[in-house]
């Protein structure tokens, strides 16, 4: 068993208590003593691809779901030990004169889905298209809600910006711009910085997924937002993983009562700035980071894997309760709750 010098983890610009645990400077109290670094992904270029592919050994991947299925059903050696749920601004932008309030009112529109990125369909890789897979998931649940299928509405395919990369989420909803012009009638947005776009291009919310009134009709790539790690790493350093877990559990906890901090660290972790954070972010959304494997969570996820396979974004079917492990998350737990009941002794 080779030992680790560096810990890689994955931070996407949404709200996670993976990235609070980073930015409070929590991971570097814990390891420090092992020699262990704990380092993002996103700051090392050569090995940034692995947060596609997840064949980098020693990386806890938290993450969109577009690529962590497909990752897995493509056969990389990874197990699933968390997932996590943050409503981020799901929303379904229109133009103010629109009239368009509801997803009823969706039927027969023209709505934007983002094309293919050519080297995605090239190199097999379609789950990194995020932002036609989003779209397509957002589309289907809001229509849903009402009864609806995507046979009610028009998909118009848009040009997507070849140069974004998956965290450029500002850069990602190239169909604002033609929905301003009047060439479409929505467009499916998410997070912080698609609120300061919808500002600058003077769009409007139609239709917030957020509070569509059931979780099936809000599953989408970031919800449920999966924790994934590679085998050798629960099977061989399964110690320091759940000395991480148990970190980014302490930090959710943290959170509940410190929303302020929250909002301080998410303006860099979203790159969005203060408005757009709070529009995105609230009613409470910061007493639910904990990540966990219920029930509720673990179906949800599944109708994700399926809609992913039905749309063409997973090559094939896989076990998925086998992929599943709830060993590391469980001991994390119990070791945060042991450590705060001898604190409170």
């Amino acid at each position: 068993m080779s030992k680790i010098d560096t810990l890689w983890f994955t931070r996407c610009p949404v709200p996670t208590a993976t990235g609070l645990a980073y930015k409070l400077g929590w991971f570097d109290e814990e390891f420090a003593a092992d020699g262990i670094k704990v380092k993002t992904l996103q700051d090392n270029r050569e090995l940034g691809r692995h947060h596609y592919d997840h064949e980098l050994s020693t990386l806890i991947r938290e993450g969109g779901n577009l690529f962590a299925i497909p990752a897995h059903g493509q056969g990389a050696s990874t197990k699933l030990v968390g997932l996590t749920w943050i409503d981020e601004w799901q929303t379904i932008l229109v133009r103010p004169d629109s009239g368009i309030r509801s997803p009823a009112e969706l039927e027969g529109k023209r709505l934007a889905l983002p094309a293919y990125k050519r080297a995605d369909l090239i190199e097999n890789k379609r789950g990194r298209s995020i932002a036609r897979g989003m779209s397509l998931a957002g589309y289907k649940g809001a229509l849903a809600s009402v009864g609806l299928s995507l046979d009610a509405v028009k998909l118009v395919e848009v040009p997507n910006d070849e140069g974004a990369r998956a965290e450029d989420v500002g850069r990602l909803w190239q169909g604002i711009e033609w929905l301003a012009a009047g060439k479409l009638d929505a467009v499916y947005v998410k997070g912080a910085a698609a609120v300061d776009a919808a500002r600058r291009f003077g769009v409007v919310p139609g239709i917030e997924l957020d509070k569509l009134p059931e979780k099936r009709f809000r599953i989408n790539n970031g919800t449920p937002r999966p924790i994934t790690v590679h085998d050798n790493l629960i099977n061989n350093h399964f110690d320091l993983l759940v000395r991480f877990l148990a970190q980014t559990l302490r930090a959710a906890d943290w959170a509940k009562s410190n929303l302020q901090g929250v909002h301080n660290i998410l303006k860099s972790e979203t790159r969005a700035g203060s408005e757009g954070v709070e529009e995105a972010y609230k009613d409470g959304f910061h007493l639910h980071l904990a990540p966990d494997l219920s029930d509720e969570r673990v179906e949800l996820f599944r109708q994700q894997k399926d809609f992913q396979l039905t749309y063409g974004f997973l090559d094939q079917d896989f076990d998925y309760d086998a992929w599943i492990d709830r060993r590391p998350l469980e001991e994390a737990r119990k070791r945060l709750d042991a450590a705060s009941a001898k604190a409170a002794a």
